[in-house]
């Protein structure tokens, strides 16, 4: 089983914010973060939150700041979801840490055993994720990202690339597919 502390790192911090795009020009200019792809109202391929299969309308801002992946998140509906277990509407706030799973049953199982709720999964871009609500720990949710595949390798790949090129004044904002 993989152990976060020996497998991959600690890869994404993600903000729950009401404008992905406004949030990612502000840390741009603030601190040199981007440029940012924006994924709109995403869809999984299947989703579940707490047991039932309710999937909020979100879209997301990804960029880097450094060598650590920057998430931006918009709810655009007041359905239930583990942003509004946190924030009610017009909140805005730190929401998860993300970390990669080579063994992705094998980390599920172990935060579960750990006595952690799974308050999400879903499988979406051919890769499972789960969040689990680790909040009386750390104050925010866990995310076990499963190992990604090779075309979502790129596109990170591609984005942080365009992170270490990037110049103040260009656009905070890359259309890397």
């Amino acid at each position: 089983m993989a152990d976060p502390r020996n497998g991959y790192p600690m890869f994404q911090q993600a903000y729950f914010v009401n404008d992905v795009e406004a949030h990612a020009k502000k840390w741009s200019e603030l601190y040199g973060a981007g440029p940012f792809r924006i994924a709109a109202h995403h869809k999984t391929d299947s989703f579940e939150y707490r047991g039932q299969d309710i999937e909020a309308d979100v879209s997301y801002a990804f960029g880097y700041l450094g060598d650590i992946m920057i998430q931006f998140i918009q709810q655009h509906d007041e359905k239930p979801s583990i942003y509004r277990d946190m924030y009610k509407k017009g909140e805005e706030g730190f929401h998860h840490v993300a970390f990669l799973a080579r063994d992705f049953e094998g980390e599920f199982k172990r935060l579960e055993d750990m006595g952690f709720d799974c308050a999400t999964r879903l499988h979406a871009d051919n890769v499972d994720a789960a969040y689990f609500d680790t909040r009386s720990v750390n104050g925010c949710f866990t995310e076990v990202h499963g190992d990604p595949p090779q075309a979502m390798r790129e596109r990170w790949t591609a984005l942080k690339r365009a992170h270490q090129l990037w110049k103040p004044g260009d656009s905070p904002f890359v259309d890397i597919r």
